[in-house]
């Protein structure tokens, strides 16, 4: 199936208002996106361009940057998530957990979500074979947490037309590769229906910081406006009211680095703060949205 038939077209105005508990109105979903980027293959972005302007493999200083995340920024981030009580969502390819297995042995004993997020970081255009791909991924993380996946998101953001329906027959039942409105919605697949839940390509700091160049501050600036922003629209008693879910999705590469990690501390300990806001893994959105009874 193409994606708009697997997704319904359904305007915001005309949804259902559903709420969270506690009189809570905005769910702030924290994805963090750990990845084993291998020294075999073109990497899967660059912060350094080749000198001559073309890639040779190896490409160890990109690699080395993507690795100094998972030597330091992965424990900037742990510590800032333990010392506010926060359990994020660990969007990882499957292999981390025995190439990594220090960070993903962390992750677990903390309490996060582990979401699927392919084997290796390739997007899954360049996988040959797609199912066994989906299947050794889940059933790593499944090996190695001792619990279900849940939640899915292809590398990149990538997927094929056949993709929702290897994911859903592995099991997944929520899929983030559709960005597409500020709660859950509902997917069709070959093998039942799945949701999408609104993961962030905006508050997100590859475009950000990588690719649209703005400063340290530019993901706290454009998340707390967006807050604000669904906050108030939440409470209101217009067509847009309702509660609503809100994404950060940060790469400890990125934003794990020395001049940047002040920046998620302030975001965090500012929405920590705020009486309007929980925090939720993608497993406990996909619980609390279908206990909701909205159809759509």
């Amino acid at each position: 199936m193409r994606p708009e038939e697997r997704l319904r077209y359904t305007a915001a105005v005309d949804r259902p208002r559903i709420e969270l508990p506690d009189a809570k109105t905005l769910a702030v979903w924290p994805v963090v996106n750990v990845e084993n980027w291998l020294i075999d293959n073109p990497m899967p972005r660059q912060v350094l361009s080749p000198p001559t302007g073309v890639t040779m493999l190896p490409d160890v200083p990109n690699w080395a940057w993507h690795e100094y995340g998972m030597r330091v920024g992965f424990w900037r981030f742990a510590e800032l998530f333990a010392r506010l009580g926060i359990r994020p969502t660990l969007s990882v390819n499957g292999s981390v957990c025995t190439a990594y297995p220090r960070v993903a042995g962390a992750a677990r004993d903390a309490g996060w979500e582990f979401m699927g997020h392919g084997f290796v970081q390739v997007p899954t255009h360049k996988v040959t074979d797609q199912r066994d791909m989906v299947f050794r991924t889940v059933e790593t993380i499944r090996s190695f947490t001792g619990e279900p996946v849940e939640g899915w998101l292809g590398p990149g953001l990538t997927e094929t037309l056949e993709t929702p329906d290897l994911l859903a027959e592995a099991g997944i039942r929520y899929i983030a590769d559709f960005v597409v409105d500020d709660r859950p919605a509902r997917l069709a697949t070959a093998h039942g229906e799945v949701l999408t839940m609104p993961y962030s390509v905006e508050l997100n700091d590859i475009p950000l910081s990588m690719i649209q160049h703005h400063g340290s501050d530019e993901l706290r600036i454009r998340a707390l406006r967006q807050a604000d922003r669904l906050i108030a629209e939440a409470a209101s008693p217009g067509p847009l009211g309702g509660a609503k879910v809100m994404c950060i999705a940060i790469h400890p590469y990125i934003t794990g680095v020395p001049h940047r990690i002040a920046a998620l501390e302030a975001l965090m300990e500012d929405l920590a703060a705020r009486p309007e806001v929980v925090f939720m893994q993608g497993r406990e959105l996909r619980a609390w949205y279908l206990a909701s009874g909205d159809p759509s």
